[in-house]
């Protein structure tokens, strides 16, 4: 990748970054001395766990759309990204994500589908808590694999 291009992508990815922190910034206040007898917190937690993936599934888009060109239109996309990006590709990218983010992250993304399409169902507390458990795993793991991914970058663009 030419210097100016990996001077681009690492603006999209860093700003990025930004969001996913602010959005996890705000799960974790909206989490903090949360219970289960109070429906409309664990709503606002569960959507708050929703952004949180959806913001990290948009960086790993960003970084499919700049090395790969595409995202595919399948009804597995969302799976798919983040499979692909566990996997080095040779001479083009290093992985993206370790697996045990990858583990977390699938996690994340089967509360967020369930999230997204089961209308009129109460949101489990014991479901919710573990979902807020992976997230708050998932976080630092994530950050370490980013900072990893940009200084690898940086080494196959030298």
């Amino acid at each position: 990748m030419e210097a100016r291009n990996l001077a681009v992508f690492t603006a999209d990815i860093t700003a990025q970054q930004q969001a996913i922190e602010r959005v996890f910034a705000m799960l974790e206040q909206r989490a903090e001395g949360l219970k289960p007898d109070y429906p409309e917190r664990l709503e606002s937690v569960a959507y708050q766990l929703h952004n949180f993936y959806g913001a990290i599934e948009e960086l790993l888009k960003i970084v499919a759309t700049y090395f790969e060109n595409n995202v595919s239109d399948t009804a597995r996309w969302h799976s798919l990204l983040l499979l692909r990006m566990t996997q080095a590709v040779e001479g083009v990218r290093p992985a993206a994500i370790s697996t045990e983010s990858y583990a977390l992250l699938n996690a994340l993304r089967a509360f967020r589908h369930f999230f997204r399409h089961a209308y009129g169902v109460p949101i489990d507390f014991a479901q919710l808590q573990s979902n807020l458990t992976k997230a708050q795993q998932l976080k630092p793991l994530l950050d370490r694999d980013l900072k990893c991914f940009l200084q690898d970058l940086r080494g196959l663009s030298n």
